[in-house]
């Protein structure tokens, strides 16, 4: 008999985000978390640069993910534009930061240690 559970999900991050709202997390960064805590367990969220704004040097225990929904954001590897997705392997260290301001999707297996 065929299995009725289906293991692809497709998210709406206009819904998730619906009801919930963006708040101060690094300056010039807002976060609007969609599930989970990045300091002690997978986590979800959708982040907004302003422009000019980074974040600090940081290390990563899991892997990473981040789509770039709008504008650009950049680290010492490239400039990534809306339509990217850059994924950071357990052990990258880096800062990240949008000149011309972004909107990204970021997912995190492990915690993130600012360094």
């Amino acid at each position: 008999m065929p299995s009725t559970h289906d293991p692809r999900r497709v998210f709406d991050l206009e819904a998730l985000a619906a009801g919930k709202e963006f708040v101060p997390w690094r300056e010039g960064v807002e976060i609007c978390r969609l599930y989970g805590d990045e300091k002690v367990e997978r986590a979800a969220a959708m982040l907004r640069y302003a422009p000019n704004a980074e974040v600090p040097l940081h290390e990563h225990e899991g892997y990473e993910h981040i789509f770039v929904l709008e504008g650009a954001q950049e680290d010492a590897s490239g400039v990534y534009r809306a339509g990217s997705m850059v994924v950071n392997p357990p052990g990258t260290r880096h800062r990240v930061r949008s000149p011309e301001g972004c909107t990204v999707l970021i997912l995190w297996d492990r915690p993130v240690i600012l360094v």
